[in-house]
């Protein structure tokens, strides 16, 4: 949807938000969502009548059983019945669901949520299972050697440099030194440890409004000017593995370029992802640091929909006025949402 089309169309904000990230979580994902819902709604000063739409984002595969985002909606509450939706993805794209539930003018309010909890059991032999079945599902290669496969491209290409792999890992937090990234040993070559995600348990929730709402809701909401999600190829041997075509036309169409922007989260788990997203996207490095980093702890099925969140924290404390925020799914940024948020309604 580009910017442009986005003004004519019925203003949206994000009004409230919460979160948790821990490396490992003893909680369930229903307990580990009833205190984010209810600060959300706490905020707001709104209860479960009072909120429309409910959309959520999660994954039945990290989950192990059919269906598993059943059991959460009792930390939404049983009482009253609810108009809710699901998606099998990041909580970005329930976000975008309910964006739509807008559009239609059907709703006023909404509570977008998601989590994942990959501490149970192995994250990198879940990820294989999203591969082609055919030809790359039955090698069972983990994430971070897929990931390695495009980093090499990238490599041998000239596209990136060992040096900026350092600086993002330096940008980012998991070095202290460019000679720390560089005495690293090689994890799976040529990323080494610090271009690489660690993971971790957690969720998000955040409470939507429309233009009617949101003033009455939030001292400064950070309005939706600007959403669009494109997706690639699912067979590597079909995509050309250096470029994230789906990523820069998913910010052309969501106006990214339509002005300033003060700060950037981007959902980019390794730094080679970090670094291609603001080539394709024509993003320069942040003069404002992004609030969290994925590479540092990311949470399957919720890591998205976070970076909209810290984009709407940026707006909501005044350190920045026009943000961007991405979401990926799918193997080597497959699949991209970008979502541009501003504190004017402009």
């Amino acid at each position: 949807m580009c910017g442009e089309k986005v003004k004519q169309m019925r203003k949206v904000a994000v009004v409230a938000a919460a979160s948790r990230q821990e490396e490992k979580m003893l909680d369930t994902e229903v307990e580990m969502m009833i205190p984010l819902i209810t600060e959300v709604r706490t905020r707001t000063g709104l209860d479960q009548t009072d909120i429309g739409f409910t959309c959520s984002g999660s994954s039945d595969f990290l989950a192990g059983q059919a269906f598993s985002f059943v059991m959460t909606l009792d930390a939404v509450g049983p009482v009253p019945p609810i108009a809710e939706s699901h998606v099998e993805m990041d909580g970005a794209w329930a976000l975008y669901e309910t964006w739509v539930k807008f559009q239609m003018g059907v709703i006023d309010t909404a509570l977008v949520y998601s989590y994942g909890k990959p501490s149970p059991g192995s994250l990198q032999d879940v990820l294989s299972t999203q591969l082609d079945p055919y030809y790359v599902a039955p090698l069972w290669p983990d994430a971070h050697s897929v990931a390695a496969l495009q980093a090499r491209l990238l490599l041998e290409q000239g596209i990136i440099t060992p040096d900026e792999l350092a600086d993002c890992a330096l940008r980012t937090g998991t070095v202290e030194s460019r000679e720390d990234y560089f005495l690293q040993p090689l994890l799976a070559d040529p990323l080494r440890e610090a271009d690489c995600p660690t993971y971790a348990d957690g969720g998000v929730a955040l409470i939507l409004a429309s233009e009617e709402k949101a003033d009455e809701l939030c001292e400064r909401p950070a309005w939706i000017t600007g959403i669009d999600h494109r997706i690639d190829a699912h067979h590597f041997g079909v995509r050309d593995l250096t470029a994230a075509p789906s990523a820069r036309l998913a910010a052309k169409n969501a106006g990214a370029h339509d002005g300033p922007i003060d700060s950037t989260e981007l959902h980019a788990a390794y730094t080679t992802h970090d670094l291609l997203l603001r080539k394709e996207m024509g993003l320069d490095i942040p003069k404002i640091p992004q609030r969290s980093y994925p590479i540092q702890a990311d949470t399957l099925m919720a890591s998205g929909l976070l970076r909209i969140a810290e984009a709407a924290r940026s707006i909501w404390d005044g350190s920045a006025n026009r943000t961007l925020a991405h979401a990926t799914a799918g193997p080597l940024l497959q699949q991209n949402l970008v979502c541009v948020l501003d504190g004017g309604g402009d």
